[in-house]
């Protein structure tokens, strides 16, 4: 277990201006590029073998900066609302697909300081996400996935992630939080699960690409875990430095609508531009580097990023 609480925020929020944290602005080295923050892909679909992250060494604060490539930071990767269907971490695989039909998709993150550059090791990152019809584990009643109508966690003409019967909380802008966690209605938990980061910062997840459901773009949701304690039991005690969400590309999410099962969907689709959970920053507001076949999707995607954290804060995503 994570030893964090659940949350008890719905993703019914204003759109997240800038990442959240505790420390001087001043004091962090930052690339003014948030593209640069997503890691290089190989063709074979491993990382890079160059030993730097796209565009870490590219940008410079001026023609004549003379800072050297451990200087180059990132920004710190955008905070968002963890939802209401966060289950505290009880399967601890890299690979969360179990039944699930869809289309391949490997998840290579890195999680990296975002003042001092360094791999962020031993830490434990969620990742959770709706199925290829919009169906979440563990609250398949409360969904109603593909079948046209908003699902529980977004009421029809709402774009948000609230649960079926639950008012809207706060405003697409300029409102507040509120809203309460949902518990889990079931004991299903595919597409979740929890890994540890290696010594680079590196953890590789296997799973399908997400659907969609009325009010919110294809997305997947991630925390990460600082300072607590692997044991047999899993993962235990720290806290959440980071709660964001991972998001795709509109021209990738068109090519998935064309293979099945995501093509027998009639549900109402949320652009990347219309959501109100993206910050529309690019890499910094969690936007996936994808690499696949354009002419065919269905072999499979591997989606890159490197979030940039500050393991000093707290950052549950329940006052976003």
């Amino acid at each position: 277990m994570t030893g964090n609480e659940p949350g008890n925020q719905p993703e019914l929020q204003q759109r997240a201006h800038g990442p959240k944290h505790k420390k001087d602005l001043t004091r962090r080295k930052v690339v003014v590029a948030g593209a640069g923050a997503a890691v290089a892909v190989g063709a074979a679909g491993t990382l890079a073998a160059s030993g730097a992250f796209a565009g870490e060494n590219s940008t410079k604060a001026s023609a004549s900066s003379t800072s050297t490539a451990a200087e180059a930071c990132y920004k710190l990767t955008s905070e968002t609302t963890e939802g209401p269907y966060y289950i505290d971490a009880d399967k601890i695989r890299q690979d969360i697909t179990e039944d699930k039909e869809g289309i391949p998709l490997t998840l290579q993150l890195k999680v990296i300081d975002s003042e001092t550059c360094k791999p962020v090791a031993n830490a434990a990152v969620d990742i959770w996400h709706c199925d290829a019809l919009g169906i979440y584990s563990g609250y398949e009643s409360l969904s109603t996935g593909g079948g046209g109508t908003a699902p529980t966690d977004a009421p029809s003409g709402t774009p948000t992630d609230v649960p079926t019967g639950e008012p809207p909380s706060g405003a697409p802008s300029g409102g507040t939080g509120g809203g309460v966690h949902e518990e889990p209605t079931d004991d299903e938990r595919y597409l979740r699960g929890t890994w540890k980061t290696d010594r680079q910062g590196r953890v590789t997840f296997k799973t399908i690409f997400p659907g969609w459901y009325r009010g919110r773009t294809v997305h997947i949701h991630t925390k990460v875990h600082v300072d607590g304690t692997w044991t047999d039991a899993g993962y235990e005690g720290g806290h959440t430095c980071h709660t964001g969400q991972f998001f795709f590309d509109e021209e990738s999410v068109l090519a998935s609508a064309e293979v099945d099962p995501y093509s027998t969907s009639t549900t109402e689709r949320t652009t990347l531009t219309e959501d109100t959970i993206y910050d529309q920053s690019g890499t910094t507001g969690g936007l996936l580097k994808l690499k696949y076949n354009k002419k065919n999707i269905a072999k499979g995607v591997i989606g890159s990023i490197t979030m940039g954290v500050d393991p000093d804060t707290t950052n549950e995503g329940t006052s976003i």
